[in-house]
């Protein structure tokens, strides 16, 4: 079991060896912690990794050092694996702190599934409330079957007809499954608020598209931001639209956010990611997070040339074949890219006989 204190070395030989890069990136570290181990990446502030069960294989979690004990950020998946490790690290790295808080920075599974476990002593949570709400409303929200407005919502878009099938007489995803119910009540992490934690000011700037109000944090003392899944490296979080909403245009909060960001990024922060590793450079990965959007919307919008479905449009986005288990991800995604196409006046969309909307440019029409 390592102690905070073997991160320290494996940060001060980062510091040292010559970063490696990548698509204008710089990583100071070319692997993560290994399992229930810890790598100092800033004064009392440690790294670590925990699994996940799915494609997106690991959620990175961190711990910021005060007297009264731990800050941890993000929780990860609430399943046996990830007990198990939490144990790991609590009786090692974080042994002897206990934790006092745990700040969730948006309320996707993976990073709000165990914060009711992690603050089970008393912690504090930290979120912001439209995570917090989120969370404990679909939590709670237990079906055994898809619901009417799933169905619809399916239809509508143009799912294929035998994925469609599949999926009537199928338990869908509930949160319940990976989610610990949230306690009934939290402290609120807002736009323009200062956190103090592990001896920095912290600045909450929130992003969107992703997830609702997802709170980044960004030091006034030394140049580290916590990023979430706002600000990842090589990889583009998805931005996709739900039955839970039909009609919302996250890509357009993705695009506004990053903009938003974009004044507050300088080369030389460390951005501690939700995913993958650690980098430099945020200023080149915000233009690179924009202009991967902008890319697959030409392609969508050159695609629309005739009339399509929603579950038509997967090639000019994602360029690969789309498994099932993959798919509904896809498909919230490429729905994400439609609406935002007729939002910004690119496309048009009617209904057709069989149920379900066609989409086309209007460049075409």
């Amino acid at each position: 079991m390592a102690a905070a204190g073997d991160g320290a070395a494996r940060r001060g030989a980062a510091a040292v060896n010559a970063p490696f890069q990548r698509d204008g990136l710089r990583f100071p570290w070319d692997a993560p912690p290994e399992p229930g181990r810890a790598t100092e990446v800033a004064e009392g502030i440690l790294w670590m990794r925990l699994p996940l069960p799915m494609a997106l294989d690991h959620v990175n979690v961190y711990a910021l050092a005060d007297e009264d004990g731990w800050t941890i950020v993000d929780a990860g998946l609430s399943w046996q694996t990830g007990r198990a490790l939490w144990g790991e690290l609590l009786a090692g790295p974080l042994a002897g702190r206990p934790v006092a808080r745990v700040l969730v920075t948006h309320a996707h599974p993976d990073h709000v599934g165990l914060t009711a476990w992690l603050a089970r002593d008393g912690a504090t949570i930290l979120m912001p409330r439209t995570a917090w709400l989120m969370a404990r409303m679909l939590t709670l929200d237990v079906q055994d079957r898809p619901s009417a407005e799933a169905r619809a919502f399916w239809r509508l878009n143009g799912m294929d007809p035998a994925e469609y099938a599949r999926r009537l007489d199928e338990r869908p995803f509930n949160f319940a499954d990976c989610v610990d119910l949230l306690p009934p009540g939290h402290t609120r992490l807002v736009e323009g608020g200062i956190l103090r934690l592990a001896g920095r000011s912290w600045d909450i700037r929130m992003g969107d598209g992703h997830a609702p109000e997802h709170a980044t944090l960004w030091a006034r003392e030394e140049p580290l931001v916590i990023a979430g899944d706002q600000l990842l490296p090589g990889i583009s979080p998805n931005i996709g639209v739900h039955p839970t909403e039909p009609e919302a245009d996250p890509l357009g909060e993705w695009i506004a956010s990053c903009r938003r960001l974009a004044p507050h990024a300088r080369e030389n922060q460390l951005v501690l990611p939700g995913h993958k590793l650690p980098y430099r450079g945020l200023p080149t990965r915000l233009d690179q997070l924009e202009a991967n959007h902008h890319g697959a919307l030409a392609r969508l919008e050159a695609h629309l040339a005739e009339p399509r479905r929603g579950g038509e449009c997967f090639p000019p986005l994602f360029r690969r074949e789309i498994g099932r288990g993959v798919y509904g991800l896809a498909f919230a995604e490429t729905v994400a890219h439609l609406n935002h196409l007729v939002a910004t006046g690119r496309a048009r969309r009617w209904l057709a006989e069989d149920g379900a909307w066609r989409w086309q440019a209007n460049a075409a029409a």
